[in-house]
């Protein structure tokens, strides 16, 4: 069975993004080591699966900038973009997923082929997280608070607790927490 991986941006007090959707704090002048880590993490990834507001700027800016690291990754890898509203998919290598959430990432996941990886937006991830899809948690933590914003562990049923299989601080800034879930 493939994993679902997640990969992140956070502040340091737990937000994705402002209660608006802004992502103003995030850091972008990553260094060699933080780029090295993402290769590394999307090297195995066989899908990507995005939330269909997140699909809306993801896919175009991958596209518009094909010699930035990672774009190569980002363009040709398959995505699924789960939407509740589109009709026809407006993107190249791209599919829509329309069912239940747990049903397509579970027959995802039964597919044979490499990792998948997840990529926001708040409601997309957060029912991701709040049906226990996730398989390991990727947390980029950027040195920002911004007091409240989008949370992606806020309708969690019970407490879930987490095994930490490494944290790592980057020159940027950026502290990346790798959790998998601590399941029975």
């Amino acid at each position: 069975m493939r994993k679902l991986k997640l990969q992140v941006q956070m502040t340091v007090d737990g937000f994705i993004a402002r209660p608006g959707g802004e992502m103003d704090w995030v850091l972008y002048n990553w260094d060699a080591g933080l780029n090295g880590y993402v290769a590394a993490l999307t090297e195995p990834v066989g899908t990507i699966v995005l939330g269909r507001k997140l699909a809306e700027g993801f896919i175009p800016y991958w596209a518009s900038v094909p010699e930035q690291p990672g774009a190569d990754k980002f363009n040709n890898t398959p995505r699924v973009v789960f939407t509740r509203t589109l009709e026809s998919c407006p993107w190249p290598n791209a599919t829509l997923a329309k069912g239940e959430l747990v049903d397509e990432i579970t027959r995802l996941k039964n597919q044979p082929g490499g990792d998948i990886i997840a990529y926001g937006g708040a409601t997309f991830v957060s029912s991701l997280v709040q049906h226990d899809l996730i398989d390991e948690y990727h947390l980029f933590i950027n040195p920002a608070a911004t007091g409240s914003g989008l949370s992606i562990f806020n309708h969690l049923p019970a407490t879930r607790q987490f095994s930490l299989v490494h944290s790592r601080p980057f020159p940027c800034g950026i502290v990346v927490l790798h959790y998998t879930p601590a399941r029975a």
